[in-house]
């Protein structure tokens, strides 16, 4: 069945009480759920100011997992904050600890193809109940392909594309690697390459492009999981953080409507602006707003919206630059502006051997008979503490 509750789903656990499943509410803060939720307020208070800025990117509607034993009480819980980490909480001797920790999860190459019938969203959809891979397919072919004016009954699609699994659940968007279009015989390709999409001669497809908010270096890179040697603990940084003089002035990295302009947490002033297919700029730590910067106003691109600070939890003038597509976080640095939009050199000999690859496949996956891929039914499993890691026990 597709997964689409809004409220909680409990089933019984082997012997060690019961996982209730839940959907992260929106405007949610990670203290609101402790209070609610009757754990101690000081499980936030004990994480770090990196932390707690992290867990502030928790996102509405993402889907965590409660452990109880079998008096009702919390043993466990699971909250996803991006695509490879999450908050594990966690009772030990009667005490609760917090600690963020990798997702456990399986990656699986996938492929199928239809016959369309009409669109192709709702028939990807319709034959995977994936509605990520549906979204995806449509933005690797933007621009290229009129699919309200192009398609007609009888015309095929075939995509090759991985997909995380997280608890038996399709977890995270999943990562098209070829897709293919047939319309009245004649075929249309599009190849993932280094977080870009191209066409068979190495031709960039993407149309949307930022720049770069700030013209200043690199402070600190975007990484969904990294080991800290030092600390001996996870982290994770989800965006760009440019080391400016306080003052600098800041720039919209592409044209949107202004979501949010105020103050959020340990991001302190920020400004959030809402771009097309999907994307969300967030741009935090701001001395001030530049006058007029207000929710439903438009900018362009390289408007100036505000000014390097520190405010939040900041240990000095620098700008984090976010960026997001549906909701979640992706590298800002691949979609900001290149002066090429064409592979060459080694790159293009790379691209070309990986293209003769995937288009062999498609062939081979043309073969067959088509078939449906969509997840019929949930499974759960259970996370044992173990020096406060994950282990997975079926």
């Amino acid at each position: 069945m597709r997964l689409a509750i809004a409220v909680p789903l409990v089933v019984s656990l082997l012997g060690a009480g019961s996982i209730q499943l839940g959907r992260w509410e929106r405007s949610q803060s990670f203290l609101d759920y402790l209070h609610k939720s009757g754990l101690p307020k000081e499980l936030y208070y004990s994480l770090d100011g990196e932390e707690r800025e992290l867990v502030s990117e928790l996102r509405a509607g993402a889907l965590y997992y409660t452990l109880f034993d079998d008096n009702g009480t919390i043993e466990q819980v699971l909250i996803p904050i991006n695509e490879e980490l999450q908050i594990h909480i966690y009772r030990e001797q009667g005490a609760y600890g917090i600690a963020l920790i990798p997702i456990d999860y399986t990656q699986r190459a996938e492929s199928f193809w239809i016959a369309l019938e009409g669109g192709p969203y709702n028939a990807i959809l319709d034959a995977t109940g994936n509605v990520g891979l549906a979204y995806e397919f449509l933005r690797a072919f933007k621009g290229s392909i009129d699919f309200r004016r192009s398609i007609y009954k009888g015309d095929r699609v075939a995509i090759l594309y991985d997909q995380k699994y997280r608890l038996g659940q399709p977890f995270g968007l999943p990562r098209i690697k070829a897709a293919m279009v047939e319309t009245r015989g004649k075929r249309h390709y599009v190849f993932a390459f280094e977080g870009r999409f191209y066409d068979e001669q190495g031709k960039e497809m993407e149309r949307f492009r930022l720049i770069r908010p700030v013209r200043a270096r690199i402070s600190s890179p975007f990484t969904l999981r990294r080991w800290h040697p030092i600390l001996r603990r996870w982290r994770a940084h989800l965006g760009v953080d440019f080391a400016a003089p306080a003052g600098t002035p800041v720039r919209a990295a592409g044209p949107g409507r202004i979501l949010f302009a105020g103050y959020k947490g340990g991001y302190g002033k920020v400004v959030i602006i809402a771009h097309r297919d999907g994307y969300k700029s967030l741009y935090a730590h701001l001395r001030s707003f530049r006058k007029g910067i207000r929710p439903g106003r438009f900018v362009g691109q390289g408007e100036v919206i505000g000014y390097v600070g520190s405010t939040g939890l900041s240990t000095g003038p620098h700008l984090h630059f976010g960026l997001y597509r549906y909701n979640r976080p992706i590298n800002p640095l691949r979609v900001v502006r290149i002066a090429k939009g064409r592979l060459s050199g080694a790159k293009l000999r790379r691209f070309k051997g990986m293209v003769a690859r995937y288009k062999r496949e498609i062939e081979e996956l043309l073969a067959q008979k088509p078939e449906r891929t969509r997840v019929e039914k949930i499974k759960l499993v259970s996370y044992i503490g173990e020096e406060h890691g994950a282990k997975r026990t079926d």
